[in-house]
């Protein structure tokens, strides 16, 4: 079932936690207008492919399934006007409540590869976006290949030198490749939960040493 409600920071509790009966994660797409981002989205949810979408953002909520554990997937569907600068494109609210982000673009649309290539420059030099939150670069349209204006050799070079992952997919032509971008920031928001939950642990045990010493030492 696929349930559409407005956009709110606040759906989401973040939580991805072993002792939960489900967990639950935050994606947000970003990216220019026209690229597929909807139909990338709709096309995940309910394995149908549907060409044409208004104006509008939306946040999905989805039950997924990964490992035979049931996890509370939202999906922030952003809007990029045709009016606002890059800078303008992205909040701090999303990137707060993101726990990871796909970028797409359209590979007969070198305007919209650009947007991409600012909006993960933007990401990195805000800093709002934890170093370790998985982003995940997606190249679409890959059915259009006589229209091609972007080469997957760019599009993975950039990622690479971004440190994002990277596809490049048809949400027109299959169903598989887009199913396979969103298991994989699955699995890294998972791994990168895991990551940060061990640097707390160790930070934990670095400050339960120093105070020990620091009483030795009084």
């Amino acid at each position: 079932m696929v349930v559409l409600v407005k956009p709110n920071p606040q759906l989401g509790s973040k939580a991805m936690d072993g002792n939960q009966h489900k967990a639950e994660a935050n994606v947000l797409l970003l990216g220019a207008e026209n690229v597929g981002k909807s139909a990338l989205t709709v096309r995940f949810l309910t394995r149908r492919f549907i060409g044409e979408y208004g104006d509008i953002e939306s946040i999905y909520s989805h039950i997924d399934k990964t490992d035979g554990r049931g996890i509370a997937l939202n999906i922030w569907d952003s809007l990029y006007p045709q009016s606002c600068e890059t800078t303008e494109s992205i909040s701090d609210k999303q990137l707060q409540w993101a726990d990871g982000v796909i970028l797409v673009y359209s590979i007969c649309d070198r305007s919209s590869f650009e947007v991409v290539r600012q909006q993960v420059q933007l990401i990195r030099q805000t800093r709002k976006l934890s170093a370790s939150t998985p982003i995940i670069i997606v190249g679409n349209k890959r059915d259009l290949l006589h229209q091609r204006a972007v080469s997957s050799e760019e599009g993975r070079l950039f990622a690479l030198s971004a440190d994002c992952g990277f596809f490049e997919i048809s949400a027109a032509e299959t169903y598989h490749g887009v199913q396979l971008v969103f298991h994989e920031i699955l699995d890294l928001i998972k791994v990168s939960r895991a990551l940060k939950k061990g640097m707390v642990g160790i930070k934990g045990i670095v400050r339960s040493v120093s105070a020990v010493f620091g009483k030795k030492r009084e």
